[in-house]
């Protein structure tokens, strides 16, 4: 029998965190109210419209808690890239002849077509050469393409000042500008992957086209305001430009630094790594995404390189067997020119993964010290390298259960990983002979 006594409360029901309901039963009659103060109760309409239209359904449950602060900053970028750009555009078009008597219509098409052509080259050589790594390295890549995308339209506001070479400079920042389509829109994918907390990728993006389209009409009508202003003005142009590209820089660069990702690239594994072998203190993700390193290095560190063949990491038996020595993990190590070489076999799994990198890195830091690879006059370099190498083992089997215990506690996703491993596997007999 349902209750009829006034204000008997017979069910809740909520809408994410941001509504809650109660259904009563008022004279006989079941009335449904919403539950909380009544400055709750109040809830601006005009605020959940915008929330439904432009953030994803069930936010902020449904994202990464980063979500909303790395929306902000990429939308004052998009918003400041979208003035840069229109600015670029401007001094495209007059360099190809819009506004010039003598300008021909097939010479501005040849140019535009050399400079599309030119570019979708480069964004074809670019996705083969470092498809792979814009998973791994979303940060650093994000932000370069940031980077590249203001010297091509720093390139394209000084072309008509060089008619002799306008072709020229237009087609190369046409490539580079290619080059920031791929990988501008490679790690936006890589990192909506990690936003979507409930598989709801598509809803992201769809979201998140939704505010990038909102910023770029805003940019438009502020745009209709400056190109008065800007025309025949080349002084008041590159003025304007260095101001929206600074703020167009500082935006990208605090929301890749906004970004706390919980799964290992290579960076972040030797981030926590060598605070674990230093005091054994396990650092949360927060503490390591802020840590790591958003612009791209060159050579600071010996290179590693994850699933190679057999024949990068070792040239001979003799080599072999130093590369198994007291090594029972499914997978093997070797230095070759510098570089920290990783076989990885078939049945190695997510852990063995990590645990082979980890070791990788301590090979790497040990080359990249000055008095790494000293030797004696009756000891080989290539015999201690291979010392080295078994250093690592002894190392990971001392550390490695425990360091791999503490990472899941502080949060760590160890189920999957971002390290940048190519395809080989390798299967060795456990001794040569």
């Amino acid at each position: 029998m349902m209750d009829k006594n006034t204000g008997s409360v017979l069910a809740t029901e909520r809408y994410g965190s941001t509504q809650s309901w109660k259904y009563l039963v008022n004279n006989g009659v079941l009335e449904r109210k919403r539950d909380g103060s009544e400055t709750q109760s109040r809830g601006n309409p005009v605020v959940g419209f915008f929330k439904s239209v432009f953030l994803p359904q069930g936010y902020p449950e449904s994202v990464s808690s980063d979500y909303l602060q790395y929306q902000f900053w990429d939308t004052l970028q998009a918003f400041s890239s979208s003035l840069s750009g229109t600015l670029a555009t401007q001094a495209s078009l007059k360099g190809v002849g819009v506004g010039n008597q003598e300008a021909t219509v097939a010479a501005a098409t040849v140019t535009w077509l050399l400079r599309d052509g030119t570019g979708m080259l480069g964004r074809i050589l670019f996705a083969w050469r470092k498809g792979s790594k814009l998973d791994s390295e979303a940060k650093k890549w994000r932000l370069f393409a940031d980077v590249l995308n203001d010297i091509a339209m720093f390139m394209e506001i000084l072309a008509p000042h060089f008619p002799a070479c306008f072709t020229l400079i237009i087609c190369t920042a046409g490539i580079f500008k290619s080059i920031v389509g791929v990988a501008g829109g490679a790690t936006r994918a890589a990192l909506t992957v990690h936003q979507a907390r409930r598989d709801n990728m598509a809803d992201i993006s769809a979201k998140d086209g939704s505010q990038e389209t909102l910023v770029n009409l805003a940019g438009l009508l502020v745009s209709l305001l400056l190109i008065p202003l800007v025309t025949d003005n080349p002084v008041l142009t590159l003025i304007l430009f260095f101001l929206f590209t600074i703020l167009h820089l500082f935006a990208n660069y605090k929301a890749v630094r906004s970004v706390v990702m919980e799964t290992f690239n290579e960076a972040r594994l030797s981030i926590v790594l060598q605070q674990y072998l230093k005091d054994r203190r396990i650092l949360s993700p927060l503490e390591a995404n802020q840590r790591e390193p958003v612009f791209l290095e060159f050579g600071k560190t010996a290179p590693i390189k994850l699933g190679v063949r057999l024949q990068d990491a070792v040239r001979s038996p003799e080599e072999l067997n130093l590369a198994l020595k007291e090594n029972n993990m499914p997978f093997l190590l070797g230095v070759r020119n510098g570089c920290v070489c990783v076989c990885l076999g078939a049945e190695a799994s997510i852990h063995d993964e990590i645990r082979a990198v980890c070791q990788a890195v301590c090979i790497s830091n040990t080359l990249t010290c000055p008095t790494a690879a000293v030797t004696t006059s009756t000891k080989p370099k290539e015999q201690s390298l291979w010392e080295i190498v078994l250093e690592s083992h002894k190392l990971m089997d001392a550390h490695f259960s425990p360091f791999l215990k503490g990472v899941k506690a502080a949060g760590w996703d160890t189920k999957r990983t971002l390290l940048d491993w190519d395809e080989w596997r390798v299967e060795w007999k456990t001794k040569t002979t």
